[in-house]
C-alpha cells in the first residue's frame, strides 16, 4: 500500500480487514449478549452465603461464572477492535464505554464471590477439587487458594476495593502531565520545525543529524528538569502505594507481592540481574563499536539510537511476507506454519493503515473466534515482517492454548506472554541473515537484532533494578525526593552504559519518565521472557522432534500451569541463570559479527 494514500475505514478493502464474525455475526447479536450479561450477576448472587453447603453449589456457581466471563471476554473483545481500525468512530466508541459500564457493574456485584471461595474450610475444598467434575477448574481453584494467606476480612477487602480508583491518581497524573500538559517545543530539522513529543521523541533520536538528536534531547529533558520534584513525587507516592498493599496483606515485602501470583522465586529476579551485571562486556563492547562507527570523539546519550547501517531498501509485500514466515517458521512444522499463514491471510489480521486507526501492532486473542492481529504493515519496511512474525507467534500461542484447555484455565501469564512472540523474531532472523543478498542487508539484520535484544535484555533489567533499589529504600525509610531518585538511576546509567558514555547533566532524569514503572515489578519478564525465547530457539533449531514437541507443550499449556512450571517442560529452566547466560551470548555473538562487517 502507498504510504501517502491513507484510506478511510469505510474504503478498506474487507480482504485487508480482519473478520469479526466468528466473535459476533451482526451488531444485534452483540447488543442480545450485552443484555444477557448482567443475568449473570442475578443468577451468582443467589449462591451468596451458601458456597460452603456442599462441592454442587461450589460447582455450580463456577459454570456461571465461566459462561459470564466467556461472553464478558468476547463482547469486549469485540467492542476494542472495532474501536481499534477507527478511534474516532462514535458507534464504536458507544460500545467500548458501554460494555466497559455493564461489565464493571457485574463485577462489583460478584464482589462477594471470591472471598466466599477462599473462607471454605480448606480440609473440604480441598476434597471437593479433586472430584473428575472440577476437571476444568481444578487449576483456577488452586490458584486462588495460594492467595488465601494474604486476603483481609471482608470489612477490609471491601476498603482495598473503594481505594482503587484513588490509589491510581498517581500513575494518572503522571500520564497526563506528561501526555499533555508537558510542553516539549520544536525540533529544527533539514525539513523545517517539527513538533517534540513523547510520540516523536524516539524518531528524532534516530535522525542521522547529530545536531537534531542533540536539540531533541536537550529540549526533552529540560521539559522534565523543569518537573521534576513533582514527577518524582508522584513516583514517590506509587510506591509508597506498593509497599502499603504488601504490608497490609502480610507479603515480606512489595516485590515479593508482586511475583507472587505467577509463583516466581525471587531468586529468578536476583539471578537475572546478577547475571547481566556479570556480564557488562559485550554491552560495552556493542557501545564501544557504535562510538566508532559512528566516527565520534565522544559517545554521548543522543547517540545510542541513531541506526548504524541506514535502512536496507527492500519491499516485501504482505503477501511474500506471509510466505517468508512459511519458511522461517518451518522448522515448528507444517500444522504450525499452515494454520498461522492461512490465518494471516484469511481474516485474522487488518493489515494496513487507514485514517482513524490506532498506531502499532497487537495481537488480540480470547477463548473465542481468531487470535486477531492489528498490523499497519508497510512493504518498504522490514521490520515489519519482524513485527507481522512477532504478533504472529502470540496469536499461535492464544491459538494453542485456546485448543487445549478449558477457559477457565486457558490465559497465559506476562511472564510466557513474549516467548513464543519472540521465538519467531529470531527464526525470522536466522533465515533473513541466512539468506541476505549482501554485507549491507546482513549488517542491517544485525544492527537491528542487537538493538531489539539490549532493549529487551539488558535495558529493562537496567529497569528492573532500578524498581527493586526505589522500593527496598521506601521499605527501609528512606524516603524517595527527585535528588534521590536521580542519583541512584545514574549510577545505574553509569555501569549499564559504560565508561565510553559521556552523560548529560540531566540524563538521570530519565528514570522520572518511565510509565512501566507506575507497574511495579513487571518489566523483568521481558529480559527473562527473552532469554527463554532465545533459549528455545537455539533447542528446536539445533535439536530434534523431541524439542519441537516439548515446544509445543509449553505452546498448549495456556494457565494450566505456573509460568516457570510451562518453560520447564518446554526445556529452560528459569530458576538457573543458563538461559540468562545464553541470551547474553547470543548477543555477543552478534556483536561480534557485526563488529567484523563494520570495522
Amino acid at each position: 500500500m502507498n504510504a501517502k494514500q491513507i484510506p478511510e475505514r469505510k474504503d478498506v478493502s474487507s480482504n485487508d480487514k480482519w473478520d469479526l464474525t466468528t466473535l459476533y455475526k451482526t451488531n444485534d447479536d452483540w447488543e442480545k449478549d450485552l443484555k444477557k450479561l448482567p443475568t449473570y450477576a442475578e443468577k451468582i448472587l443467589k449462591y451468596k452465603d451458601v458456597l460452603s453447603e456442599n462441592a454442587d453449589n461450589l460447582l455450580n456457581v463456577l459454570k456461571l461464572l465461566e459462561e459470564s466471563e466467556k461472553i464478558s471476554e468476547k463482547l469486549g473483545n469485540y467492542a476494542f477492535l472495532n474501536s481499534a481500525t477507527d478511534v474516532a468512530n462514535a458507534e464504536f466508541q458507544d460500545k467500548q464505554g458501554r460494555y466497559i459500564m455493564i461489565a464493571s457493574d457485574v463485577e462489583a456485584q460478584i464482589s462477594f464471590l471470591i472471598p466466599e471461595i477462599q473462607s471454605i474450610p480448606d480440609e473440604k475444598i480441598n476434597s471437593w477439587i479433586e472430584e473428575k467434575k472440577f476437571d476444568d477448574y481444578r487449576i483456577f481453584l488452586k490458584k486462588l487458594l495460594r492467595l488465601k494467606p494474604y486476603i483481609l476480612s471482608e470489612k477490609e477487602e471491601r476498603i482495598f476495593a473503594l481505594q482503587t480508583e484513588a490509589m491510581s491518581t498517581a500513575k494518572k497524573t503522571f500520564g497526563m502531565l506528561t501526555n499533555v500538559d508537558l510542553d516539549f517545543g520544536t525540533v529544527k530539522t533539514k525539513d523545517g520545525e517539527k513538533p517534540l513529543s513523547q510520540t516523536t521523541f524516539s524518531a528524532f533520536l534516530e535522525n542521522t543529524d547529530r545536531n537534531v538528536r542533540k536539540e531533541a534531547y536537550t529540549k526533552f529533558y529540560n521539559a522534565f528538569d523543569a518537573h521534576k520534584n513533582t514527577i518524582a513525587s508522584l513516583y514517590a507516592g506509587s510506591v509508597n502505594i506498593d509497599v502499603f498493599h504488601a504490608r497490609a496483606r502480610g507479603y515480606s515485602s512489595s516485590r515479593a507481592m508482586e511475583l507472587f501470583d505467577d509463583n516466581v522465586a525471587e531468586s529468578v529476579y536476583d539471578n537475572l540481574v546478577g547475571t547481566i551485571r556479570d556480564n557488562f562486556a559485550p554491552l560495552h563492547k556493542y557501545y564501544n563499536l557504535r562510538k566508532k562507527v559512528l566516527k565520534l570523539d565522544e559517545l554521548r546519550h543522543y547517540d545510542v539510537y541513531v541506526p548504524l547501517v541506514q535502512s536496507v531498501k527492500k519491499i516485501t509485500p504482505y503477501d511474500d511476507a506471509v510466505e517468508l514466515l512459511r519458511q522461517a517458521l518451518s522448522p515448528l512444522g507444517a500444522e504450525y506454519t499452515d494454520i498461522l499463514c492461512n490465518g494471516l491471510q484469511n481474516g485474522w489480521v487488518d493489515k494496513y493503515e487507514n485514517k482513524g486507526k490506532r498506531s502499532g501492532a497487537f495481537s488480540s486473542g480470547g477463548y473465542t473466534g481468531y487470535p486477531y492481529i492489528l498490523m499497519n504493515y508497510k512493504d518498504e519496511v522490514l521490520r515489519d515482517v519482524f513485527t507481522l512474525a512477532h504478533e504472529g507467534g502470540h496469536s499461535m500461542h492464544s491459538y494453542y492454548s485456546a485448543k487445549n484447555n478449558s477457559f477457565m484455565q486457558y490465559n497465559y501469564t506476562i511472564f510466557e506472554a513474549e516467548v513464543a512472540s519472540t521465538f519467531n523474531e529470531e527464526l525470522v532472523f536466522n533465515f533473513l541473515l541466512k539468506h541476505a543478498d549482501n554485507l549491507d542487508e546482513k549488517a542491517y539484520l544485525l544492527c537491528n537484532r542487537a538493538s531489539d535484544i539490549l532493549a529487551t535484555l539488558y535495558r529493562q533489567t537496567m529497569f528492573a533494578e532500578y524498581e527493586k533499589r526505589t522500593h527496598e529504600m521506601v521499605e527501609n525509610g528512606t524516603p524517595l525526593s527527585a535528588d534521590v531518585l536521580r542519583n541512584e538511576y545514574r549510577k545505574l546509567l553509569e555501569d549499564y552504559f559504560g565508561p565510553q558514555m559521556i552523560f548529560e547533566q540531566t540524563s538521570d532524569l530519565e528514570g522520572l519518565r518511565i510509565p512501566h514503572f507506575y507497574n511495579a515489578f513487571y518489566v523483568y519478564k521481558y529480559a527473562t521472557g527473552i532469554s527463554a525465547a532465545l533459549a528455545l530457539a537455539y533447542r528446536v533449531l539445533n535439536g530434534g522432534e523431541s524439542e519441537k514437541k516439548d515446544y509445543f507443550k509449553f505452546l498448549s499449556s495456556g494457565g494450566s500451569r505456573f509460568p516457570v512450571d510451562s518453560l520447564k517442560i518446554a526445556g529452560v529452566d528459569m530458576n538457573t541463570t543458563a538461559p540468562i547466560q545464553a541470551a547474553i551470548e547470543r548477543f555477543a555473538s552478534i556483536v561480534n559479527e557485526l563488529e567484523q562487517i563494520l570495522c
